[in-house]
């Protein structure tokens, strides 16, 4: 087993990030290929757990809440090379932990995830509505 540690903070190297971003798979669907976009991710995030295998950024999880009611864990994300270790698992326990006691957490799932968060006790909710940047919006 591997010594994983845990980490709180935005503090980090844009270029890591991006590198766990894609060494995960989530890459695919976050734009990597834009460092700025990237650095405004993690600025604003305001709870960001890290895992570190020795001084290897190996899993992330960037959350936005307000610590009392809801959070919204925008990105989880580890290496596939560090996967079914219990990674993420911890990195959503960790996040938890420094919300307030009835706070909940929601997320929008990566379509390669929907079995994965029920197994770590999230439910699925019926109502989530996306707008996103490029859509139209009455003005």
């Amino acid at each position: 087993m591997r010594d994983i540690h845990y980490r709180f903070g935005n503090d980090l190297s844009v270029t890591d990030v991006i590198d766990v971003y894609n060494a995960s798979g989530l890459g695919e669907r976050r734009p990597v290929d834009d460092p700025g976009i990237f650095a405004d991710m993690l600025q604003h995030g305001n709870l960001t757990v890290t895992a570190w295998d020795g001084e290897v950024l190996v899993g992330i999880s960037r959350t936005l809440t307000d610590f009392s009611y809801v959070g919204y864990l925008s990105d989880l994300a580890v290496r596939r090379s560090h996967q079914k270790l219990g990674i993420g698992t911890q990195l959503i326990q960790k996040t938890r932990e420094k919300m307030g006691p009835r706070s909940m957490l929601v997320l929008l799932s990566a379509p390669q995830a929907v079995e994965y968060y029920p197994r770590v006790g999230f439910t699925q909710h019926q109502s989530a509505w996306v707008l996103r940047a490029g859509d139209p919006f009455p003005k």
